[in-house]
């Protein structure tokens, strides 16, 4: 009896032991109050860890992280932002450490990177918003928001949201849509923004009629009584994951590997609901107003391939808006 209880107690002293500890350095494009939640979650979890957060848009964080690995000094150790395009662009380079969570079981493998490199954490899906003050009867499809009179519609512009640059990869290479439709934007006036936010600010404020979104932010606005409905056109939505990826050669890989079991676990994916977020996992309900995951018909097309044209595409598109 005396060797089982020794063993049983040096065993609960190892894993208190393999407990992760110290800095956890999280670059994310996640909103503050997200960000934060998330932290709290996982600190819940793992309080022994003390994450520092640097956050900013998509673009920004991944422009401030490479030129950091130019300078020969990365300083994250754990990257969560907008798109699966974006980590190809890493993983290419060898930017990212390869790590199956054994969480990710749990989740489809088309929101997985096959090597490991990175992983989906959440839906984001991109919609039509509409001022429920001024549109009686919302358009249904992409291809009849696009033929509104001018004036009528906001959007991120891809310059800035890597929700919108993912977007316009996808959008152009679907044949009921492509660039014939960012054609007839740029020549509608439409208003620019850098980030979703915005645009879901001036719908809601009745700056114009309607706005190209990312879900949950109508979503979210509307429950709060705000005068703001959703459409998920009828051609389908691109859909961003908001992948995690661990930097390779960073500094904490018991902290950061421990971070995206949290994104991944049943728990993570609650506080992503419990934030008003679509999960990933199965068995895990969508927040109030989302569709289910099963009823949406979705946008999509290869990330390398998306990410090898991101360049071209959003330079395409800055030229034929005037950015």
């Amino acid at each position: 009896m005396r060797t089982l209880l020794t063993l049983v107690l040096t065993a609960l002293v190892g894993l208190a032991l393999a407990q992760p500890s110290g800095t956890l350095r999280l670059y994310t494009s996640q909103p503050e109050a997200d960000a934060a939640a998330t932290v709290a979650g996982f600190n819940a979890l793992h309080p022994d860890v003390r994450v520092e957060v640097f956050r900013s848009g998509t673009e920004q964080v991944i422009s401030r992280f490479l030129l950091e690995v130019e300078a020969g000094s990365p300083q994250a150790d754990v990257l969560l932002v907008a798109d699966a395009p974006t980590f190809e662009l890493l993983k290419a380079r060898d930017l990212l450490e390869a790590y199956v969570s054994p969480e990710a079981a749990a989740i489809d493998a088309v929101y997985l990177d096959p090597d490991g490199a990175y992983a989906g954490t959440k839906i984001l899906a991109t919609v039509i918003a509409y001022n429920t003050a001024l549109v009686s009867e919302p358009v249904t499809t992409w291809a009849d928001l696009a033929a509104l009179p001018a004036g009528s519609i906001a959007m991120p512009s891809p310059s800035y949201s890597g929700a919108a640059a993912y977007n316009l990869g996808v959008n152009t290479r679907d044949d009921r849509i492509g660039w014939a439709w960012y054609e007839a934007l740029a020549g509608a006036d439409v208003l620019l923004f850098q980030g979703n936010g915005a645009v879901l600010r001036s719908v809601a404020g009745g700056e114009v009629p309607y706005g190209i979104v990312v879900d949950f932010l109508p979503i979210r606005a509307s429950l709060e009584g705000s005068p703001v409905g959703v459409v998920y056109p009828d051609e389908g939505v691109p859909v961003i994951t908001e992948p995690v990826g661990i930097v390779a050669g960073n500094a904490n890989p018991e902290a950061a590997r421990a971070f995206v079991d949290y994104l991944l676990s049943e728990a993570g994916q609650q506080v992503a609901v419990d934030m008003g977020y679509m999960p990933l996992r199965p068995g895990i309900a969508a927040p109030a107003g989302f569709p289910d995951l099963a009823d949406l018909m979705v946008l999509s097309a290869d990330a390398a391939d998306l990410a090898a044209t991101r360049d071209a595409d959003k330079e395409r598109f800055a030229t034929l808006f005037g950015e």
